[in-house]
């Protein structure tokens, strides 16, 4: 009897932590929808896409968004290709270029914004045969760029002329 109670309630917990760590991911996919929704309100992203929380980053408010958004999707993508020749154009984004190889690469431009979708294939599904795909979203608009070149910092013989000219200037 000890041993059948005790199968019991480590199956109970196990099915308690699954379906918990399934409940967070959940909530986060809800939370981040409606926040991308928010930020990105005019760029259609696919209702059925995963969005992966580390690489994705938003920056700015309005319409100065920078950022990149990483999603995995379970079509394809020629399927999201399709998905975004139809809805982009109907959100007012004009499509100013395109790449269609390996990788599908579509740069969209709207209000002075540019957003540009790579579409790549992720995998094959081992029994359906179906592939899957990452999209990955890339938004900028030209002035959420203050410092044309914010790493000369980095050079540290730039960084070193520098330090010796404000120093010469106080002497």
């Amino acid at each position: 009897m000890t041993k059948t109670f005790k199968n019991i309630s480590f199956l109970i917990i196990f099915t308690l932590f699954v379906s918990g760590c399934s409940l967070v991911r959940d909530t986060y996919q809800i939370e981040q929808r409606i926040v991308l929704d928010y930020l990105l309100e005019d760029l259609p992203l696919p209702d059925d896409a995963e969005i992966l929380k580390v690489p994705t980053v938003i920056l700015g408010t309005g319409n100065r968004i920078a950022g990149r958004v990483i999603m995995d999707s379970p079509i394809s993508p020629a399927e999201n290709l399709i998905f975004y020749g139809n809805n982009t154009v109907t959100s007012g984004w004009t499509l100013i270029q395109s790449t269609v190889g390996d990788e599908i690469i579509l740069t969209y431009a709207k209000n002075g914004r540019y957003a540009t979708i790579e579409l790549v294939q992720r995998g094959i599904g081992f029994f359906s045969g179906l592939s899957t795909s990452q999209i990955i979203v890339s938004i900028v608009h030209p002035e959420s760029i203050g410092d044309q070149n914010p790493y000369l910092a980095l050079n540290p013989k730039q960084a070193k002329e520098d330090l010796d000219q404000a120093i010469a200037s106080i002497e």
